[in-house]
């Protein structure tokens, strides 16, 4: 991983404020609604990173998708910086759980998609370089998908999305699919990349441990049709300590609001 500044020590954030407005979703379920979202409302500060937990299937990854802008709320408004969201943007950019990479492609030709798609690739091919460096691929920009490991080809994912400079990272489960020690050393790094490159992220997790390793705030949601139950400032320095005692309470706060607590 390449040394750079932070956000933090250079006083300044890259990242875009967030608002979610009294929002309401819901899908049609074989000609019947299915309610997913309630009433959602919650404030991201710049810089942020805020973590989403509750059941599976509650509608995080919905609420995911509508501040992507890959669909319009049912009802309420989600702004950016103010403005309502109309549509996806390259400033909000969203990394899933599968990386998705193109076989065909090498890691320097899959990263470099969003700045070919933009017509930007000519004038600024650099800025592949530089998030090839930021994620620790340096050296691996002609490698194929197949010959990565799981980690390194989220690395190529985490790069493709980077290479946008985006000021939202959307982050729906990115780990999910890692053997245990590759997500451990991933969580540390997406912190890093994160404090270094100042933007906001949102991470939708089922990972406890996860979201209060990395978050700033963790939002807890309830089941479908999710409601915020909780929201819990993680007010705790970076790096942080797993047996941190802290961490530890907020995990048991969690697992109750979750009704969970007896099963630990």
């Amino acid at each position: 991983m390449v040394a750079l500044e932070t956000a933090e020590t250079a006083g300044m954030t890259a990242g875009m404020a967030i608002d979610v407005q009294a929002v309401s979703h819901g899908f049609d379920l074989h000609g019947a609604p299915l309610p997913v979202l309630d009433g959602v409302e919650l404030r991201v500060e710049p810089g942020e990173l805020v973590a989403l937990l509750g059941p599976s299937g509650c509608g995080k990854s919905t609420l995911l998708r509508l501040v992507a802008g890959l669909e319009p709320p049912g009802r309420g408004r989600i702004l950016a910086d103010g403005r309502p969201i109309a549509g996806p943007d390259p400033s909000r950019v969203v990394v899933f759980q599968d990386p998705t990479l193109y076989p065909w492609r090498t890691v320097r030709d899959n990263v470099a998609l969003g700045l070919e798609a933009r017509g930007l690739l000519r004038s600024q091919g650099h800025r592949v370089d530089k998030a090839l460096a930021l994620v620790g691929l340096a050296g691996f920009e002609k490698a194929y998908p197949h010959q990565l490991s799981g980690g390194m080809a989220q690395r190529a994912a985490l790069a493709r999305a980077l290479v946008n400079d985006p000021r939202l990272l959307i982050l729906d489960e990115p780990l999910g699919k890692l053997d245990s020690l590759t997500r451990l050393a991933m969580q540390s790094e997406l912190v890093d990349l994160w404090r270094r490159a100042g933007f906001t992220g949102l991470l939708v997790t089922h990972d406890i441990e996860e979201a209060l390793f990395m978050a700033t705030r963790v939002i807890v949601f309830s089941g479908r049709p999710a409601r915020i139950k909780a929201d819990l400032p993680v007010d705790r320095p970076y790096p942080r300590h797993r047996g941190d005692p802290v961490l530890t309470e907020l995990r048991h706060r969690i697992l109750d609001l979750l009704g969970l607590a007896e099963t630990w």
